[in-house]
């Protein structure tokens, strides 16, 4: 038989090869060669482009728009691959783009895996339930309870309420039961456009229902212990030993219960730029673990057959790990904690294997594990201040040149130590430069000496008071702790000193009004752009890093801003922000003023002089661009006359009302009253531009926007009690008594 020497046919299937042009060809080959010399860097943006895809989900607004966005990234993903998959440009659009269409769907999948049913109305109920989390507020005279309720009542599955200490009668411990009898409302969303959206983030904690309980709570304990019980303990051990403010930043470090923090002191760490230090994150995990490091590495070589036969440092590595471990379940579990805790793992396991211990691609393997656990942490402002933080951090000091001028050198000791400290001083600069866009989204404000505040305060709390802390916890043992408790307090007092000092300096907060998010993701584009490349090619990301920042600053601040239930409202006058309300809360007041860029606390709207009020309603004139506005807007539940407010709203540009208004209410450009803002949700006015921006958008069909709804079984009724007929007449009778509110005096 013969047989045939020629080759089988090849089966191969040829790749499609896209005839570029000429000078197409020449840009795609000089992009290749810039990307091949970034080949390093090019895994650090797989969690970039994860990210991205779970942004994307959060700010689309429905499922249409999600599966479209998965769609368009995979055919992107597949296309680059299908057109040349052998050069580096196909490679890194293929990779990048599937890492988005991943995001998109992990954001989706996360957000369905949390669906619990979410309270459908406000509620007076009285239930029975399993405490699953006690948080003492000391400071407000409270105790946060997340309660799990019995099966069968109609709640939400997860419920947080607040409980006077005076009401509970001994320490309640998770697993315990209650029964509390609570006001119960559904997580409340955004009161206005940039406030804090309470409604997404206990969406994704299980949370259907907040509230406040009143009278006696009936406790049963279980009797189990656990890290929460523990953890419980040691803070009212810590505060027994500190008082005040000092005894609760103690607690703050050792169990993350920041709760005996007074509100006042609390600013001023915010003002500051010290807020870092009363949240258990990197700081805290690396001071644990490098002092658990010493202490067992020293201890271990004082054993020469051990030193001799073991690798100290990888056990040493392997205590820091269990104290890592230890100190988040001890601090409860937190998600920026846990997220330290990774951060710490891998360092230490780059440790042990002879790498180079901190690294930009340790950063991200890191964000890499928090994202596909927990991607809604994207969008919280603790994920984005430490990576940011930690980003700069690392990218500027692999800089060859800063690397070369920080690094060690045979000096003098006055010249090494005015190096590290010039290191620090820098680097704090840099790290508040790139904090400050995160926080002004955020929080509206930023501090302006964080970093100078920060050169005393970090060496101060981790060589000093954490040190100090952990020695007299351990000397309580034996009785003999009082000294070290006493040298912690006075650490304490000087932190406290510098925050209240520092904070009380002119200038020593910017606040900014809600900015746009567009302008914020130009700031991280740019600022990713600039970090994560290292080649010149960099510098191109400070065109979007400082438009993004100009946009900020220069977006005027809003004019009006009305709450979702439209019975708070705020104008700027002249000399600032002014409320409707006189009984508004300090939750309220202190929210408005974020929101609304203002550095004082809110005048009184009835106070100014461009205002006519009567005790049912104000009419507000305002000059902005060259126009006249006129607002008006009622502040009571009491009904006014049907024809004078039909003539009030003829005479009004803007009509705002907490109730709603008959049909022939008639502003010339725009009716706020209670059936509009239920659609629209809080709203913010920018009046020169005539710009309106709502909480809500009809399209939003994210999950927390459309929950499925919990209602109660059973509900606490109470006998309305109307209101004096009388005092209904006389209020009527002074809204037609001011004629300022109809006619030309408006």
């Amino acid at each position: 038989m013969a047989y045939s020497t020629a080759a089988a046919p090849s089966t191969r299937i040829p790749r499609l090869q896209i005839p570029w042009p000429a000078g197409g060809g020449r840009s795609l080959r000089r992009i290749e060669r810039w990307l091949e010399s970034e080949r390093e860097q090019l895994p650090l943006w797989l969690p970039v482009m994860l990210g991205l895809g779970i942004a994307i989900w959060f700010v689309s607004p429905d499922p249409r728009a999600w599966r479209t966005a998965i769609l368009a990234a995979t055919g992107l993903g597949l296309g680059a691959a299908a057109i040349d998959g052998r050069t580096r440009l196909a490679r890194a659009v293929a990779t990048g783009a599937l890492a988005v269409a991943i995001g998109v769907a992990l954001a989706w999948w996360h957000a369905e895996r949390a669906a619990a049913p979410v309270l459908a109305h406000p509620a007076v109920v009285r239930f029975a339930g399993v405490v699953e989390q006690a948080e003492p507020l000391t400071a407000r005279g409270l105790v946060r309870l997340t309660i799990r309720p019995d099966a069968g009542l109609g709640l939400p599955t997860r419920i947080r309420v607040n409980v006077d200490a005076a009401n509970v009668g001994d320490t309640i411990a998770p697993s315990d039961r209650v029964r509390p009898s609570a006001r119960l409302l559904p997580p409340p969303e955004a009161a206005v456009p940039g406030a804090y959206d309470y409604a997404r983030v206990a969406w994704f904690a299980g949370i259907g229902a907040t509230g406040r309980a009143f009278g006696p709570l009936s406790v049963s304990k279980s009797g189990s212990e656990g890290g929460a019980a523990l953890r419980d303990r040691l803070t009212r051990h810590i505060t027994a030993q500190l008082e005040g403010s000092a005894g609760g930043i103690a607690a703050a470090l050792a169990t993350g219960d920041e709760g005996a923090i007074s509100q006042a002191d609390a600013e001023a760490m915010r003002r500051a730029g010290l807020a870092h230090l009363l949240s258990v994150s990197g700081l805290h995990i690396t001071a644990a673990v490098g002092a658990t490091m010493l202490v067992v590495l020293r201890l271990l070589a004082l054993w020469p057959w051990l030193a001799l036969r073991v690798r100290l440092p990888l056990v040493a590595a392997m205590a820091g790990a269990a104290a890592a471990i230890g100190y988040t379940w001890l601090t409860g579990n937190q998600i920026p904690t846990i997220r330290s805790c990774v951060a710490a793992l891998m360092v230490l396991a780059a440790m042990a294997m002879g790498r180079q211990a901190i690294t930009l691609r340790l950063v991200a393997g890191g964000a890499l594990v928090v994202l596909i656990g927990w991607p809604d942490a994207l969008v919280g402002p603790s994920f984005q201040l430490s990576f940011a933080a930690i980003v700069s951090i690392v990218a500027f000091h692999e800089h060859p040149r800063i690397a070369s001028l920080f690094a060690a050198k045979e000096d003098t000791r006055v010249r090494r130590v005015a190096r590290e400290l010039l290191s620090l001083l820098v680097t704090g600069l840099l790290v508040e430069a790139a904090l400050m866009p995160i926080a002004i989204y955020h929080f509206h404000r930023a501090g302006i000496y964080g970093a100078f505040a920060n050169i005393v305060a970090i060496p101060l709390t981790t060589f000093v008071i954490m040190p100090l802390e952990a020695f007299a916890l351990l000397m309580d043992a034996a009785g003999l702790g009082a000294p070290f408790w006493w040298m912690t307090g006075k650490a304490m007092a000087l932190l406290l000193w510098i925050a209240r000092s520092v904070a009380a300096l002119p200038g020593s907060a910017m606040a900014l009004a809600t900015v746009p998010a567009s302008a914020f993701a130009l700031c991280v584009g740019g600022g990713l752009w600039l970090a994560l490349w290292q080649s010149s090619v960099r510098w191109l990301g400070g065109v979007p890093l400082v438009a993004g920042c100009l946009w900020m600053a220069f977006t005027p601040a809003p004019d009006i801003l009305i709450t979702g239930d439209g019975r708070h409202l705020a104008v700027r006058t002249r000399d600032g922000l002014a409320v409707l309300r006189d009984r508004s809360g300090d939750y309220v007041r202190n929210m408005l003023r974020e929101t609304g860029g203002g550095q004082d606390d809110p005048m009184l709207v009835s106070d100014r002089p461009e205002a006519q009020c009567t005790r049912d309603a104000c009419a507000i004139a305002l000059v902005r661009g060259g126009r006249h506005w006129r607002l008006l807007a009622t502040r009571s539940a009491y009904p006014l006359p049907w024809e004078m407010l039909r003539q009030a709203c003829a005479h009004a540009d803007i009509v705002v009302s907490d109730r709603r208004l008959p049909a022939r209410c008639r502003p010339r450009w725009l009716r706020l009253d209670l059936g509009v803002l239920r659609r629209t949700g809080g709203v913010s006015i920018a009046l020169a531009s005539q710009r309106v921006v709502t909480v809500r958008t009809p399209e939003d069909a994210h999950p927390w926007v459309t929950p499925p709804h919990a209602t109660p079984a059973q509900t606490i009724r109470y006998r309305d009690v109307s209101a004096n007929p009388g005092t209904r007449r006389t209020h009527a009778a002074s809204f037609a008594r001011n004629p300022g509110l109809l006619g030309r005096g408006f």
